[in-house]
């Protein structure tokens, strides 16, 4: 399904519903191509998380999650696999994005590789191509 037919939505209820221990595990990617990470459940996307590189910093700018997989953790597993591969490849976190930041102050695990958001990272992503 393609991500302009399903609608999505930034909330995240905090707690995993009982309807999740059978469901399949999800898949998270990164696709350069698009700029973001995705996430997808049985091969259907079920949200993802957009990014910037820039200099040796990553800004995460915008994630969503499909209302149809709310409540089921899925933003976290998101996050918590774009950062740690964001970290991997060398380059810092700065978290622009309300969910990605959220998590930082939730999870100290990434404390030493993060960058405050400044002007010219708030620039840098409004002059982005699309």
């Amino acid at each position: 399904m393609a991500a302009g037919n399903t609608r999505f939505v930034a909330r995240h209820s905090g707690f995993m519903t009982d309807d999740t221990k059978d469901a399949p595990a999800p898949d998270v990617r990164d696709a350069p191509e698009h700029h973001r990470f995705e996430i997808r459940v049985d091969d259907e996307l079920a949200g993802f998380t957009e990014y910037l590189d820039h200099e040796n910093q990553r800004i995460f700018f915008h994630t969503e999650i499909g209302e149809q997989f709310a409540g089921r953790g899925l933003a976290s597993t998101l996050i918590r696999s774009a950062l740690t591969e964001t970290v991997g490849g060398g380059k810092r976190i700065v978290p622009i994005c309300p969910f990605v930041a959220r998590y930082l102050e939730k999870h100290d695990d990434f404390a030493n590789d993060v960058d405050p958001v400044t002007p010219d990272a708030i620039e840098a992503v409004r002059h982005r191509e699309h």
